[in-house]
């Protein structure tokens, strides 16, 4: 059995308004082994970003709060730990790729030195070895002729370049945990393909484990080795890539599988779409949080909030659907919320 890089387990976090406290996100549970991707995928809202910058604990920021759970890495509690002891785990150990690449860059420093400056901080290297190693990223990151790049500013780069420049920093510390929330987020399809070879060759490398935030299906089949699907800030299935992809058992997560175009070999049709939008934090629905967009619903799923129920080997789904048959119904039920 592969070793446990990171262990979350019940993290609930808050951000503090001026209507009060509203929740982010309930009982978040997920475990990232070693050398491996766990995919986060669900709509935009669902609370994925919240998700990374809890474990970051950069959540503190932005009048956020961890009210209950622990954020075990490498057999320490990151939700107990002051922001002092955090600085040598977080950019050091932990490193994150931000959506958006324009903005986590610094538009007054020439890439080359944003990257160095990272060395500089959490290796303690000199000046001038941190610009060497700074192009030596470069040149790992795919950016041709890195003496040159590194010398220019964000402004001077595109999007896709840019983006390689934030995993290179990413990268800079060497880190056990790498988060990538929408990396290829305004990037082409190609660019995209590109970026995604990328992490899967440096992965394979550094032996770096990978939490991958993505909306997209398709990228999480292509990447991760586990899925966890996130819906209105809670976690409502999660298994193997394998597990998720033949018996997707949440009418969510199967509502996300039919709405890429072609799956099942279904082409020429309309495209298919979940009715309705996620609720507000602040004013979650009774029962399953799913249940005003579920086309399975039962009277249960208005009243009481389902848990964890197994459907396989490593795969969990809050749904009401799997009460029966020993809370455990691999096969009959989940044709049945397939079609």
């Amino acid at each position: 059995m592969a070793e446990k890089l990171l262990e979350v387990r019940n993290l609930t976090t808050g951000f503090l308004t001026e209507k009060g406290l509203v929740k982010a996100t309930d009982r978040i549970s997920l475990t990232i082994e070693k050398g491996k991707t766990l995919c986060l995928v669900g709509e935009s809202g669902s609370g994925k970003s919240v998700t990374s910058m809890s474990i970051m604990r950069l959540i503190d920021y932005a009048n956020g709060v961890i009210l209950e759970g622990n954020i075990n890495f490498k057999g320490e509690d990151l939700a107990k730990k002051k922001q002092e002891e955090l600085r040598n785990i977080r950019g050091n150990k932990i490193s994150m790729i931000f959506q958006d690449p324009m903005s986590a860059l610094n538009p007054v420093l020439n890439v080359g030195e944003q990257i160095a400056e990272s060395l500089r901080l959490h290796q303690n290297k000199s000046k001038d070895e941190a610009w060497k190693e700074a192009i030596e990223l470069l040149r790992m990151v795919g950016i041709p002729s890195p003496e040159i790049r590194a010398k220019q500013y964000p402004n001077q780069l595109s999007g896709g370049m840019c983006q390689r420049v934030v995993i290179a920093i990413a990268l800079a510390s060497k880190p056990e945990l790498l988060i990538a929330d929408e990396p290829t987020t305004a990037l082409d399809v190609t660019v995209q393909a590109q970026i995604l070879d990328l992490l899967q060759d440096l992965k394979e490398k550094l032996g770096t484990s990978i939490l991958l935030i993505t909306h997209d299906m398709g990228v999480a089949a292509e990447m991760a080795d586990h899925i966890a699907v996130m819906y209105a800030g809670a976690i409502v299935e999660q298994g193997t890539v394998e597990e998720i992809f033949s018996n997707p058992s949440h009418p969510y997560t199967v509502g996300l599988l039919q709405s890429i175009p072609g799956f099942e070999g279904q082409r020429g049709g309309e495209l298919y779409t979940i009715k309705g939008t996620i609720p507000a934090l602040g004013n979650l629905p009774q029962g399953c949080r799913f249940n005003p967009r579920c086309p399975h619903v039962m009277d249960k799923c208005r009243q009481v909030e389902p848990g964890d129920i197994q459907v396989g080997d490593e795969h969990y789904a809050k749904c009401w659907l799997f009460e029966e048959k020993g809370k455990a119904a691999v096969a009959g039920k989940g044709e049945n919320i397939h079609g």
